[in-house]
């Protein structure tokens, strides 16, 4: 291999830390900002540019994913050093080609069917927990030289079972630390301020193994796209514009559940915009907003949107997550950010760690998302007592 590329990334602790790593399989397990990804994408692209004729797989759960992550941060890479060559990229087949013949392509796990097809030299599994154990069967038997693993630690999966104590490889674990002379401040701050959620800060702050506890919602079933049967009959809309995106979710019914379809997830995006968007996919559907906006709401409904406030009141939120909770519930793997907040979404911890039944709403990311489903999938729940609906908020009763 040749040293003498200098890459940006490579200026971290975590980085070095992967170069290091000489055995057949690689394990990296680490917390939040602790470069796993990236670090890993500066060795496969170190490994292509300094050896003829290689094939690097990297792979994760689904396109969206990859192109919300493992693609754009190794566009990034490249094109950051002055490597980038765009006649080099086929977008269709997301392969980058090298002058030396060798090849970086990102595969979905989902269009693999059993995991038969071509060999490899290198496979890379981005988030591997995410990934079943028969693939990473399928996947290592075709692999020639080296596999890289990455994963945060917040629950036990193949790896811990079937490779930890099993079989000969390099482990290492890295944190933000591993990091801390590029990280910006506001995200060191925002990490450290989470210490006293222990469970959190064991996985998360010290890339420690733990069971996240106090995941609001569980065992949602992520799914290739929507059912041809199923019908869209309401949208979640949360506001946001310069800090904290604005969020609408489409919401279908389908056999009994309920699918989830992200529609946008956008920064900036004026009322008029929110309106366009409504309407131009199907403008008959009544949208379910944040009630403490109505003067937005009244401005979108003018451009010709159903739409209406959700209630809100003493309980409301935890009623309606106790609802969603009560449902069967799907989402597309195309909704990335809502997948994200789904499995990030958390109750509230006090200063000794303790739980409180409330949600943490500091971590924007999560809630808005969270809130945008909430808003939408409540409205279904028949209201027994109207009394009990505020006399300001316009609401659709089921």
């Amino acid at each position: 291999m040749v040293e003498n590329h200098k890459f940006r990334f490579q200026d971290t602790i975590a980085t070095q830390k992967i170069f290091k790593l000489k055995k057949r399989i690689r394990a990296v397990c680490g917390g939040t900002s602790a470069s796993k990804t990236i670090s890993i994408l500066v060795w496969c692209i170190d490994y292509a540019q300094s050896n003829k004729n290689k094939k690097i797989d990297i792979m994760s759960e689904s396109y969206p994913h990859l192109e919300d992550g493992a693609i754009r941060d190794f566009k990034s890479i490249l094109i950051d050093r002055g490597y980038w060559k765009d006649e080099c990229w086929n977008e269709t087949k997301h392969v980058y080609k090298f002058e030396t013949g060798s090849v970086i392509k990102f595969v979905s796990i989902d269009k693999l069917g059993k995991a038969h097809g071509p060999r490899r030299d290198v496979l890379f599994m981005n988030e591997a927990n995410n990934i079943d154990w028969g693939f990473y069967e399928q996947l290592e038997v075709r692999t020639r030289e080296v596999i890289w693993l990455d994963w945060n630690p917040s629950t036990e999966f193949w790896y811990y079972d079937k490779i930890k104590d099993v079989v000969d490889h390099d482990f290492i674990t890295l944190t933000y630390l591993d990091c801390i002379k590029v990280l910006p401040k506001t995200i060191i701050d925002s990490i450290e301020s989470k210490k006293n959620n222990k469970n959190w800060w064991l996985v998360y702050g010290l890339g420690q193994l733990g069971e996240i506890e106090g995941r609001i919602y569980t065992n949602w079933k992520i799914i290739d796209d929507i059912p041809h049967e199923a019908r869209l009959e309401r949208r979640g809309l949360d506001f946001g514009y310069s800090i904290d995106p604005t969020v609408i979710e489409d919401i279908y019914r389908y056999d009994g559940g309920i699918i989830l379809d992200e529609l946008i997830y956008q920064k900036g995006l004026s009322n008029k915009s929110i309106a366009d968007i409504l309407l131009l996919k199907n403008k008959a559907i009544l949208t379910i907003a944040d009630s403490a906006e109505p003067k937005s709401i009244d401005e979108i409904s003018s451009y010709g949107v159903p739409i209406m406030g959700a209630v809100k009141g003493q309980g409301s939120v935890n009623r309606g997550i106790a609802y969603v909770q009560d449902q069967q519930i799907s989402i597309t793997k195309r909704s990335l950010r809502t997948i994200k907040a789904y499995r990030n979404y958390m109750w509230l911890v006090d200063k000794n760690g303790k739980t409180i039944n409330k949600p943490d709403d500091k971590v924007h990311e999560w809630s808005n998302a969270m809130d945008a489903v909430r808003y939408g999938v409540e409205s279904f729940e028949p209201i027994e007592d109207e009394s009990e609906i505020p006399d300001d908020t316009k609401y659709f009763k089921t």
